[in-house]
């Protein structure tokens, strides 16, 4: 089982930029993908951004151009820079790795979450 640990959330004025980790331990995460997820309140959780094992990244249209992940392998670590921060970026920012066969997911976890607040 592979255990999250997410940190570099806070409170952040409009325009702003974030930078947030997720250090995972228990197994070694170079074959999964990994990812960020963020809930705000009352509403569902939704994707942010994804990056596979081979480093292709894939975004959701609202965080497109503001948003870049990465990781490090070596680190066992997945970063997400957040530029230009808005209001309705505010919302808990959970971190996420799985592995794929197909279209199915399996050995999925979750990191338990860090709170990104944009306000002025």
């Amino acid at each position: 089982q592979v255990q999250l640990v997410e940190s570099g959330g806070g409170l952040v004025q409009p325009g702003g930029s974030l930078r947030l980790s997720c250090a995972g331990s228990g197994s070694s995460l170079n074959t999964y993908v990994m990812g960020w997820y963020r809930q705000a309140p009352g509403k569902q959780r939704e994707l942010v951004a994804t990056i596979s094992s081979g480093a292709k990244t894939n975004y959701a249209d609202s965080v497109k151009g503001r948003f870049t992940i990465s990781r490090d392998n070596a680190k066992n670590t997945v970063y997400l820079q957040m530029n230009s921060l808005k209001p309705e970026d505010t919302a808990v920012y959970y971190c996420n790795t799985h592995r794929t066969y197909g279209t199915l997911k399996y050995d999925e976890s979750w990191g338990q979450g860090t709170q990104v607040t944009v306000s002025s």
